[in-house]
């Protein structure tokens, strides 16, 4: 649905985070006299106040049926679940629900764009994108959910060569363009409180693919979710020995080692295969991925994402805030195989399976395990039937008991690694509070940690 198709029909917006403002600003931009409906919570009533919009009526309580179901459209924030009431309701009696992306691909149908999601890798695989492409003087774009919403990004003189989008599984549910290449990064559960169930989240991150034969596919060749639901259709492999490939110490195409991966600026094997990711979806939208290559030693990695803070006084000190899965936590602990290491682990519980993470820390038992959160009512007595695990459990209520217990097990010596395989809510606003805070307790200034670099139009 195009902007000028909203001119005539009554609008609302449906969250006002910063999807919701964008959503304002570029209805404001191109459609300065339609009336709209703000739904926003209390605490984001003055801030819409101070927005001066005669003709924005604000709603501060919460979204009911017959409230939504005086609007024609309604451009939902992608944190609000099409699973829960009032949303399911609202659709049955005929309002229609859309997003910013519906938007702004409807508006670029001719767009040269990337669009990348998977459960894990995806923002890391975008910029290394961005990167890369620019590396070779492609004039690009990075935006969507990495930080930049696409409504920020309308109309920019002169438009991009190439858009590098991420698009959350929050964002694909919605999902109607038709990319020039969608990329799947791997499928791990997550999200089941907003998706409602694990086939509900795999199938609302694959809406990205379409049914378009226009749009090629890059898919992880080793990701067993991905392989059991794509099959052996038409797409592009990576991770895989007809392509891009990690081993243990090469990124190699078809088999020929190319670059070592100690040559990286990226921690571990999943962020080689990110690296690898990158590189099919620059050869899939046309591109040279053989001249980009070089750049994957210059990348700067983004913060929160398995980030050494520095040593201190003998302790490594590592900040993977980002990690909101078990499986993400493996991977972790797989990078550090072979050093003590002290985990802090857990967050909010989204009621995600911990079996995967149990078996890797029987069989490689770290120095100690800190559970915090409201997930370790659940992990805790789950690992305490490990025998090789028992001995090295801890709880700890907040966030900074858990550090100090976490920095005494260690001795002097090791890996402090916070990588929490749970999301932040419940004791911090977001991951990136989480890692600031961590950074803090290690003695780190945690304004140093930089953002994402390279947002926007470069």
């Amino acid at each position: 649905m195009r902007l000028a198709d909203l001119a005539s029909r009554r609008v609302a917006i449906l969250g006002f985070g910063r999807e919701g403002r964008a959503t304002w600003q570029a209805l404001r931009r191109y459609l300065p006299g339609c009336a709209l409906t703000l739904f926003c919570s209390a605490g984001e009533r003055e801030e819409a106040l101070q927005l001066d919009d005669s003709a924005l009526h604000i709603v501060a309580d919460p979204a009911t049926v017959s409230a939504l179901t005086a609007f024609d459209v309604v451009i939902k924030s992608p944190g609000v679940s099409p699973y829960r009431t009032p949303i399911p309701e609202a659709v049955a009696a005929g309002v229609r629900f859309i997003s910013g992306s519906t938007i702004w691909f409807a508006e670029h149908v001719d767009a040269r764009t990337i669009c990348i999601t998977g459960t894990k890798g995806k923002s890391t695989t975008c910029a290394l994108t961005a990167h890369l492409l620019r590396s070779i003087g492609v004039r690009t774009a990075l935006c969507g959910n990495i930080g930049l919403p696409l409504l920020e990004l309308m109309h920019p003189q002169p438009p991009p060569e190439c858009w590098v989008i991420e698009l959350s599984s929050f964002q694909t549910r919605d999902f109607s363009g038709v990319p020039t290449v969608a990329v799947v990064t791997n499928l791990i559960e997550e999200h089941l409180d907003w998706h409602g169930s694990v086939e509900h989240y795999i199938e609302d991150k694959l809406c990205i693919l379409g049914n378009d034969p226009r749009t090629r596919r890059v898919l992880n060749a080793r990701d067993a979710q991905t392989r059991q639901h794509i099959g052996a259709g038409d797409a592009q492999w990576f991770d895989h020995d007809d392509g891009w490939q990690v081993t243990a110490f090469d990124l190699c195409f078809r088999g020929r080692a190319l670059i070592a991966r100690s040559e990286l600026a990226l921690a571990g094997a999943h962020n080689a295969a990110n690296a690898c990711a990158a590189l099919t979806a620059i050869t899939a939208a046309g591109y040279d991925a053989m001249a980009a290559l070089p750049a994957l030693r210059t990348f700067v990695p983004l913060p929160h994402r398995l980030h050494s803070l520095g040593t201190s006084a003998g302790i490594e000190y590592v900040n993977d805030s980002i990690a909101t899965t078990p499986q993400a936590t493996i991977a972790a602990l797989q990078h550090y195989a072979g050093r003590a290491v002290a985990l802090i682990l857990g967050g909010q519980d989204r009621g995600l399976d911990w079996t995967s993470l149990r078996v890797y820390l029987n069989l490689h038992p770290p120095c100690a395990v800190v559970c915090t959160g409201a997930t370790a009512a659940r992990v805790l007595p789950m690992l305490s039937k490990d025998f090789a695990l028992r001995r090295r459990l801890h709880h700890a209520e907040k966030f900074d008991s858990a550090f100090a217990a976490a920095r005494k097990a260690l001795h002097g010596s090791g890996v402090l690694l916070l990588s929490p395989g749970a999301p932040s809510f419940g004791q911090f606003r977001d991951y990136v509070e989480r890692g600031k805070m961590f950074a803090r307790l290690a003695g780190f200034d945690p304004e140093a940690i930089a953002g994402i670099q390279g947002l926007g139009i470069a």
